[in-house]
């Protein structure tokens, strides 16, 4: 079965499970709701987390979202000529079943990203697909064995057991740590996949070195500008964007955010938060309960407000975020072990240089979209996508290579003048983007951050160091909905909880 085929069968059965039943997991009358609950950060993971927090919670309890920076985070655009341009995440993958969730719910419209690959080595094109799935069949099977022909049948052996989540949230399941969440999936074999590179785990599968270095390597530095000795369970993410059926919202991916962010009614607070302290104050049974003070900055000056509960949903990594937190005992870090990944985005509009690429067919009929490179010091990026406006005009079609048209480098430094002369035969416009984009994965990895820092205090971006993407930040908005939720109403027998498959498929 491909991943397409899978990709159908689990929309289907997942759409016939939980149409209608999103925010009923947990219950809605227990003991009185939480009057105040923060988010700090303003991405797909804080503004999902207000919208899961606000169907938990119901419409009584006040939401205040911090962002210092534009709604929307690593979701970014660049206008040229009149159009914007996705710069940060720019593909949907079709089994993102609660980036499509939040799409269909909140109204917005989406179109195809059709997705065409070619392999570049820095002298010819190693590899270049057809629109013919024979012909794929046969270059893959004569240049890098009959292995390769397994690729889609291994990753969906992976998938297959990832898309459990969406059972067990909808089921009301949370879990405190990245750990109890991939050992709740598929036990310790799954775990394993943070333990191993991809390349270990390939090679033990069977796979080939020369399909791991020339055809592997190149989506893994296109997905997460690293090589095939990442971990493996980013890797196999970072394998599945050259699936068919990928897509993306009219008007940017990053519409998501302001939206969800409207929809679940909470309060956006323009302001950077400098520190989280631990507060204590009696409560109704005469007992001490704990709660927090957001001290920030905004255009007034310093102010400070207090909260029930409290989601971080930016990294705590040096270079994104600066925040402190005072009188929590142990000890929260500012900053947790490990750092991000520096990448650069260059925009050009310009005309390509085919000869450059070795590409030896009429210009005019080379319709690949997207061009990754194998781990080579003499290619100065980490791969070449033709791009689409994200508001696709009337009747637009992707212009040919021997046209002028918007192309997308992902590199780790920035393109030099002599680079693009190299490249373009003429360009008419650059726009450059530097930014810390993902974690920088290992495979001997410190341990991961935790879902749940205090009692009613909780970290979104812990998820980051399982894999960085859209869908990643939602289901991790997702799980601390639940996780406070759960905690505040005492539900320990909703949260690290083993052998759910087995249950859930018998109550099934």
């Amino acid at each position: 079965m491909s991943l397409r085929n899978l990709s159908v069968k689990a929309l289907l059965f997942f759409g016939i499970c939980h149409v209608g039943l999103w925010g009923l997991a947990s219950a809605s009358e227990l003991k009185e709701q939480p009057e105040k609950i923060a988010i700090i950060g303003g991405g797909i993971g804080g503004t999902g987390a207000a919208y899961f927090l606000r169907q938990e919670f119901g419409p009584t309890v006040k939401i205040d979202v911090f962002e210092a920076g534009p709604v929307g985070g690593r979701l970014a655009t660049e206008n040229i000529r009149g159009y914007d341009y996705e710069t940060g995440g720019s593909i949907i993958h079709p089994l993102n079943l609660h980036m499509k969730h939040f799409v269909d719910k909140l109204g917005l419209s989406a179109h195809d990203v059709p997705i065409k690959i070619a392999v570049f080595d820095g002298k010819e094109l190693t590899f270049d697909e057809s629109n013919w799935f024979i012909v794929n069949f046969l270059r893959k099977l004569w240049g890098y064995g009959l292995k390769s022909i397994n690729l889609p049948k291994w990753l969906e052996g992976i998938l297959s057991k990832f898309m459990r989540i969406y059972q067990y949230q909808q089921s009301g399941y949370s879990f405190s740590s990245m750990e109890q969440l991939l050992h709740a999936l598929g036990g310790d074999s799954f775990l394993m996949l943070l333990n191993q590179t991809l390349e270990e785990v390939m090679l033990a599968e069977g796979f080939s070195q020369v399909f791991i270095d020339n055809y592997v390597t190149p989506l893994s530095r296109f997905a997460f500008g690293q090589t095939a000795d990442l971990t493996a369970f980013v890797g196999a993410v970072s394998l599945a964007c050259a699936d068919s059926g990928q897509w993306a919202v009219d008007g940017g991916n990053k519409r998501v955010c302001s939206e969800l962010l409207s929809h679940s009614k909470a309060e956006l607070i323009q302001a950077r938060v400098t520190d989280i302290s631990l507060k204590m104050k009696p409560s109704k049974s005469g007992t001490e309960s704990s709660f927090y003070e957001v001290n920030y900055v905004g255009d007034s000056g310093p102010a400070h407000s207090i909260y029930d509960l409290v989601i971080v949903a930016t990294p705590l990594h040096e270079g994104l975020s600066d925040i402190s937190f005072s009188g929590f005992s142990p000890p929260i870090p500012s900053h947790f072990p490990g750092h991000y990944h520096h990448l650069v985005t260059t925009l050009v509009l310009g005309q390509v240089n085919t000869s450059y690429l070795g590409i030896d067919q009429t210009p005019a009929h080379f319709d690949v979209s997207d061009i990754f490179t194998t781990d080579s010091e003499a290619l100065a990026f980490n791969s070449l996508s033709s791009v689409d406006p994200t508001q696709l005009p009337p009747g637009y079609h992707r212009p040919p290579v021997n046209e002028s048209k918007v192309w997308r480098f992902f590199s780790q430094e920035p393109l030099s003048e002599e680079q693009l002369r190299e490249i373009f035969v003429s360009w008419e416009g650059v726009w450059e983007k530097r930014w810390l984009a993902y974690p920088s994965y290992s495979s001997s990895p410190h341990p991961m951050p935790p879902f749940v820092l205090h009692d009613h205090f909780y970290y979104l971006s812990a998820i980051e160091w399982a894999a960085s993407c859209m869908e990643f930040s939602a289901l991790s908005a997702r799980n601390v909905a639940l996780l406070a939720y759960h905690h505040w109403h005492d539900q320990t027998d909703k949260i690290d909880q083993e052998d759910l498959h087995t249950r859930l498929h018998g109550e099934l």
